[in-house]
């Protein structure tokens, strides 16, 4: 299945960043790329242990009714330097015209550099399914029941 997702870039950044893409044929995910303002973009953002920062991707985007944007960390940053996205993962919907910004958070031991045009993140384009909600008096009864966390056995 394919769908097109339009990408709009946005003024006051560089336009020879490139839109999101996928890097081998089999992927699911297209990485999407840092795009720092004029100031920033010789030095990068510098994200000490701990820290947040929204890094922004010079984009706005239309995702195609019924499907939704999601932002996920990518792997290797997460285990080379305890990159991740604290809100993982991210929702655009199909309704959003904003700009997009990823939030990255330090778990790392070691500041990282976010260099302008660096892969930051990856986007994954997925169908939505809006629900009914309805109030009952009582739910239908299962095996598992009211079982919580670890409930359904350890290994």
């Amino acid at each position: 299945m394919s769908v097109t997702v339009q990408f709009q870039r946005l003024p006051g950044f560089d336009p020879d960043v490139p839109l999101p893409g996928y890097e081998t044929v089999g992927a699911a995910g297209a990485d999407l790329r840092a795009n720092l303002p004029d100031d920033m973009r010789d030095d990068g953002l510098l994200l000490a242990p701990t820290a947040r920062v929204l890094v922004p991707t010079g984009l706005a985007c239309a995702v195609p009714h019924g499907f939704e944007m999601q932002i996920r960390a990518r792997s290797g940053l997460a285990l080379r330097h305890g990159i991740a996205l604290p809100n993982a993962p991210a929702t655009i919907d199909s309704d959003y015209r904003g700009p997009i910004g990823v939030i990255l958070i330090n778990l790392g031991t070691d500041p990282f550099q976010v260099l302008h045009g660096a892969r930051i993140a990856q986007i994954i384009i997925a169908p939505v399914v809006q629900a009914q909600f309805a109030s009952v008096d009582t739910l239908d009864a299962t095996k598992r029941g009211a079982g919580g966390f670890g409930s359904t056995g350890v290994v």
